[in-house]
């Protein structure tokens, strides 16, 4: 698991701050398969709208996402890099704020001998979560993503999963829609819910 860009002051804050935990592919940028290239980047409708009222909530945005791709081969870790980069530069010209983003590149079938290993940072494991906490000074209050395990994600960590229709969102059957506190059309949808529940 590796921190791609960290917008924080040098300081972490006395007390750990509330945040909120967004997947990536079918949650802020359109679903793609695996993503290599930056050019291929497209915001979902509304998602830097979702991400700039958890920035006027004043919670901490902190992207966690799987990139088993790297494990399988498909390409390095420069080019998630270089993918989630275009994603915040996107975000940020409509005015929209990342705190972090960790991803997590291992997958235990993987053909890459250094990345084919079983690891707690791939979601639903906590590692990534656990990173954020120590290097950002945050706990999470909710987890948002469109996949069985951005909301077994949020049920390890004990906060609601929202669970977006967009990308993979449709198609999860109904056992990991029950398992969602909310269902949401979209990353919009849930980032109202979460500023109606907690703000």
């Amino acid at each position: 698991m590796f921190i791609i860009e960290r917008n924080m002051t040098k300081n972490l804050p006395k007390q750990a701050k509330p945040a909120v935990f967004l997947d990536r592919d079918g949650t802020i940028i359109v679903e793609k398969g695996y993503i290599s290239n930056p050019d291929d980047v497209e915001l979902i409708a509304g998602a830097a709208e979702a991400i700039k009222i958890l920035n006027a909530a004043e919670y901490p945005v902190v992207v966690v996402s799987n990139q088993s791709g790297v494990a399988r081969g498909f390409f390095t870790e420069d080019d998630v890099k270089r993918v989630n980069e275009r994603m915040l530069e996107l975000l940020s010209q409509l005015g929209a704020h990342v705190d972090a983003v960790y991803y997590c590149p291992h997958h235990r079938d993987g053909v890459v001998p250094e990345y084919a290993i079983d690891c707690e940072c791939r979601k639903p494991g906590l590692g990534m979560i656990k990173k954020a906490a120590l290097e950002l000074g945050v706990y999470p209050i909710a987890v948002v993503g469109d996949r069985e395990a951005d909301v077994r994600l949020a049920v390890n960590a004990s906060v609601p999963g929202i669970l977006v229709l967009t990308g993979y969102g449709e198609r999860q059957p109904d056992e990991v829609k029950s398992m969602a506190s909310f269902i949401a059309a979209d990353l919009l949808e849930a980032a109202v819910w979460i500023e109606e529940r907690f703000g």
